[in-house]
């Protein structure tokens, strides 16, 4: 694992001449949930997976979280890594920040993949999220983690899986309390300023979800991929928002699939 000098962590697999994957995670998360995807992508690529200000080993954000601040945070990790273009795979919130950083350096970006991460919400879903930012604003954050569970992990996976859902549960309560809402609070308030981005993104874009991830789900990918020429969509069957750790095969063959024809890495 290594450092940048704003105090993010973050670490690098693969080969260091291939073209370059950063790997972006979700709210209360950390790099490790790439853990199921990182040994897969780095036999082809150069993988740098790394925590968000305030999560895992990284620092406190260094002033008021929002999309921005994380896409410089991104910048910045691929400063350290002599890294002037990437393909980026954002989780939930780290999909928003994706779609940030690819409207603030499009040339920096050489493909998206947008993962399980919302778009406009309803009204009813808006409200929802928000109680959820004061939950953990005043309670904590393992105030809010077992109804997550529920919405990440289908319920047979749940019960046939005890270990994960301690692992995940381990990650979300060592977020700070007073630094856990204020980034929750991005991923709620966030999504006007990448709504219909102009100039529209331009770049290699896949946008997935779970055909029952209720947060994040299909009409979202699809609205998300219809605001990005020539974006592609695949619903996942059976899956909730946490696929990549629930049935990381299947999300991992269609990563690879979509890398592999725009950014053309070595088939080993």
């Amino acid at each position: 694992m290594a450092q940048t000098t704003d105090g993010t962590y973050f670490v690098r697999r693969g080969d260091q001449d291939a073209p370059s994957v950063i790997l972006v995670h979700g709210l209360g998360l950390c790099a490790q949930v790439w853990q199921w995807q990182s040994p897969a992508l780095a036999e082809r690529y150069d993988v740098i997976a790394y925590d968000l200000y305030g999560h895992g080993d990284s620092a406190s954000p260094p002033s008021e979280p929002s999309l921005s601040l994380f896409s410089e945070q991104l910048a910045g990790v691929m400063d350290a890594c002599a890294i002037d273009s990437t393909a980026i795979i954002g989780f939930s919130l780290g999909g928003m920040i994706a779609r940030r950083f690819a409207q603030d350096h499009p040339d920096r970006t050489s493909a998206l993949a947008i993962l399980h991460s919302p778009h406009q919400r309803t009204p009813d879903a808006q409200t929802a999220i928000l109680a959820r930012v004061e939950q953990a604003r005043r309670d904590g954050p393992a105030a809010t983690v077992e109804a997550a569970l529920e919405r990440w992990f289908t319920d047979t996976y749940r019960q046939d899986h005890p270990d994960m859902m301690d692992l995940v549960r381990r990650w979300v309560r060592a977020n700070d309390i007073a630094i856990y809402h204020r980034n929750y609070r991005v991923l709620a308030d966030g999504i006007d300023e990448i709504t219909a981005p102009q100039p529209p993104i331009n770049i290699p874009t896949l946008v997935v979800t779970g055909d029952e991830d209720y947060g994040n789900g299909p009409e979202m990918t699809r609205a998300i991929a219809a605001e990005i020429p020539g974006a592609e969509t695949h619903i996942l069957p059976g899956l909730r928002h946490m696929a990549l750790a629930e049935d990381p095969d299947q999300m991992n063959n269609v990563l690879l699939g979509f890398l592999d024809r725009h950014i053309k890495g070595p088939v080993t």
